[in-house]
Parts: C-alpha cells; sequence; structure tokens
C-alpha cells in the first residue's frame, strides 16, 4: 500500500510545474499549489513580506508535497476514511477542497447512509464508508471516481470557459476526465465514443 507522501508526490507529477492560467479561479499555481493556498499559509518564501507569483515559482516539490499532506490529508482527517479511498479523496481536495468530501457523501446518501453532505469527515461519514466498502472496497472506489467525473462534466456544462480542462482541443479526454478516470477500474472509463457522445452539446 502507498503512504501519504507517496500519494502526494503522484499527485504533484499529475499537477506539473508552475502555471497562470487566466481561466483558472486558483490563479498562479506550481505543484497544485495556488497563490491564495500559499497567501492563507503566510509562505514567502523570498522573504520580501509578500506572498506573490514569484513565491509561487519559487515552490519547491518537496515543500508542495509538505503542504499536501498535511493541509490536504491529515487536516481534513482523510485517514478515517477506508484505505482504497485514500489516494482518490486526497487527490480531488488537493483539486478541489472541500468539495471532495461533499461528493462522497452525497454519493453515501444515494446509497442510502444517513449523513450530512457538509464536507467534514467526522465518525459519521467514515463509519458509514466503512459499511459502503463492504464486501467490495473496489467498488466504492469505482463509484466514487464516477461521482467525480460527473461533477468536472457538470462544471463543464455550466461554465464554458472550463470545458478546455474536461476535453482537448483535438476532441479527446482532457485533463480533468483523464485524472478522474485514473482511480477507475477499466470497465468504468469512457471509450473515445462515450465520451464524445456526453460532450457532443459542448460543440
Amino acid at each position: 500500500m502507498q503512504t501519504v507522501r507517496q500519494i502526494a508526490s503522484e499527485i504533484v507529477r499529475r499537477e506539473g510545474g508552475y502555471v497562470n492560467d487566466p481561466d483558472d479561479p486558483g490563479g498562479a499555481t506550481k505543484f497544485g499549489v495556488t497563490i491564495h493556498t500559499m497567501r492563507r499559509l503566510g509562505l514567502d518564501l523570498t522573504g520580501d513580506g509578500l506572498v506573490d507569483v514569484a513565491d509561487v515559482r519559487a515552490l519547491t516539490q518537496r515543500e508542495a508535497v509538505d503542504i499536501f499532506v498535511q493541509h490536504y490529508f491529515e487536516k481534513p482527517r482523510i485517514a478515517l476514511l477506508p484505505d482504497v479511498l485514500h489516494a482518490p479523496v486526497f487527490d480531488m481536495y488537493v483539486n478541489a477542497g472541500a468539495q471532495a468530501v461533499i461528493i462522497l457523501q452525497r454519493l453515501l446518501r444515494d446509497m442510502g447512509f444517513d449523513v450530512v453532505a457538509d464536507g467534514v469527515i467526522g465518525a459519521q461519514t467514515a463509519q458509514a464508508c466503512e459499511d459502503a466498502a463492504q464486501p467490495d472496497p473496489n467498488a466504492l472506489r469505482d463509484a466514487y471516481g464516477v461521482a467525480r467525473r460527473n461533477y468536472y462534466f457538470r462544471l463543464a456544462d455550466k461554465r464554458p470557459a472550463s470545458r478546455k480542462y474536461a476535453r482537448t482541443r483535438s476532441g479527446g479526454k482532457g485533463g480533468w476526465i483523464k485524472r478522474a478516470e485514473e482511480f477507475l477500474s477499466p470497465r468504468y472509463r469512457l471509450t473515445e465514443s462515450e465520451f464524445k457522445e456526453r460532450v457532443a452539446a459542448w460543440g
């Protein structure tokens, strides 16, 4: 089984280096760490009294891993979830914050569990996940992956500027969809024709 730091290192790899996309609400980002996160944590890496783009550029991979482990795994208490959910929920928490947990809680509610979709992992959510993971933990992981993929599709349905994250210029699966499907069993990944049918309405 992967350690938390190994999972975090893979997240850093997926996120890539420095970007500052005007269509991304996160703003300047490096290794998945946004300038907003760095300001919230007071990470003045250049020592000039400001947390700005220069600090984002100065961020190292090790520092990004440290941030993710402390603030995106330990703080939201992802360790309370079944092991099979650690990597996908952690990855989504880096990508979307508490929305990662809300997606999980809404999935649990759809499965008949009495949980509140508040984005907080507590005893109730943890126990519901343990129950839902029986007898096949991978089925819960796959259900979460599909729910995550649907969340991305809905975002792109509503916000045309975000569609470039879900579909490439050539019409294939974009980064959001590929990322969600990394945590899905192969049989639940969309075929090329299924994907094109899903996004056909985008024009």
